[in-house]
Parts: C-alpha cells; structure tokens; sequence
C-alpha cells in the first residue's frame, strides 16, 4: 500500500491506539520531528523535516501547512519534499494533514508552541512509561532515556 492515504493513517492509529494513545497525543508526538533529520544511509529515507533541525519548535507543524508537498522522484523509498526540495516529509507525516481529526490538532500546534510543548511533555511521559511497572518509594527506575 505504497502511498496509500487511508492505509497510513490506519497504520498509526493500530500502532498508537494500541498503547493507548489517542489522536492528539499522536499528533503531540509527531511534533519530535522537529528535531533531527533522516539519512539515506540509515533509514532509507533523505532530508530534514524543518529548516532548524537543532530547535525543538513547532516547526514541523508549520512547514507542514505551508508547503505544497509533492512526491520526491528518486531512487530511494517514498516521500515528500517541499517547493526547494530541501526539506522532506514522510508518509506518516503527511497523514498529519491528510485526516481531518490530526490535522485540527496540526493547526493548533502550529499557532500555539506552548499548546504544543505541554501537550508533547504529557505525551511523551506517556510514551516513556508505557508498559513499565510502577516504582515504589526508592526503587531505581531503569529505561531508554536513563
């Protein structure tokens, strides 16, 4: 389903809803791709998400609403770049604006950063404590950010 708009937005609602997180917390944590960029050589896939990929901004959100984002033609796996094809967008992150239920919660964190990064701290504390057990009092906590 290379592509598919409806296949994409399923598959992350499957994966997300799964952990129990629901369409704002997803949208919250999609917003992490302000930071960093992918590598052909890693992942497959090419470019920066934002124009500042060391600022963790609501960025994201923007370039994804103001862009007219095409498919890139190339050799590797598929994705989107924007007008100067300096920038790129995956299909998870066009499902973003694709679904009438993300995208609202695109537009909101693209005009309010501080919506954002309280929503995205609550998300992301979400995220690192699903599926571990709870501490008592003392008790050392070992995981991925620790």
């Amino acid at each position: 389903d290379k592509g598919s708009v409806p296949a994409t937005i399923q598959h992350l609602r499957d994966i997300f809803y799964r952990q129990g997180f629901n369409d704002q917390e997803i949208v919250a944590l999609a917003g992490a791709h302000a930071l960093g960029r992918c590598y052909s050589t890693r992942s497959g896939y090419d470019g920066p998400w934002t124009r500042a990929p060391t600022t963790f901004s609501n960025e994201f959100y923007r370039e994804l609403l103001e862009n007219a984002w095409t498919v890139k033609q190339w050799d590797g796996p598929f994705q989107f770049e924007d007008p100067t094809g300096d920038l790129m967008m995956l299909p998870s992150d066009m499902a973003m604006i694709w679904d009438k239920e993300f995208r609202k919660w695109v537009e909101i964190y693209a005009k309010d950063e501080e919506k954002w990064f309280t929503d995205f701290s609550a998300a992301f504390k979400k995220l690192e404590e699903n599926g571990v057990k709870a501490f008592e009092k003392g008790q050392k906590k070992k995981g991925m950010f620790w």
